[in-house]
């Protein structure tokens, strides 16, 4: 078990992410966030996001990012239309991007949902990355 805690810690400082999906019909759907182009701070473009396993009959995803060091950061989200797609370009929908210290890596949480046409979610992922500026 230490073993393992350990390798996250690394994974975070360089970058790599842990995601981790909900449970039930929607368990393999997952996230990964790539941080290449983005900007410190005021980056208003949201990053590239691969997307594994949308549960069926998904028709917007719903994203929203929070600072595990810094939760009071309002860094906002969006929501995008859904139809097939397995990446989401870099600027998708806007927010504002990660803002660390000078020399502090933080933890970053991306959330996102799957929403059906009637706004229900049947899906839920997370990544949590760091960045370090």
């Amino acid at each position: 078990m230490a073993m393992k805690l350990r390798m996250s810690s690394i994974a975070l400082l360089a970058g790599v992410g842990l995601t981790v999906a909900a449970s039930g019909p929607a368990a393999a759907f997952g996230i990964g966030v790539s941080w290449a182009g983005t900007a410190r701070c005021f980056d208003s473009q949201s990053p590239a996001i691969s997307l594994s396993a949308v549960p069926r009959g998904t028709a917007r995803l719903r994203f929203a990012m929070t600072d595990l060091d810094a939760p009071n950061f309002n860094h906002g989200g969006g929501t995008v239309a859904y139809s097939g797609q397995r990446r989401l370009a870099k600027g998708a929908f806007s927010y504002r991007g990660p803002c660390p210290p000078a020399g502090q890596t933080h933890r970053y949480r991306w959330s996102a949902e799957a929403l059906g046409a009637d706004g229900g979610v049947l899906g839920r992922a997370q990544q949590v990355v760091g960045f370090r500026q």
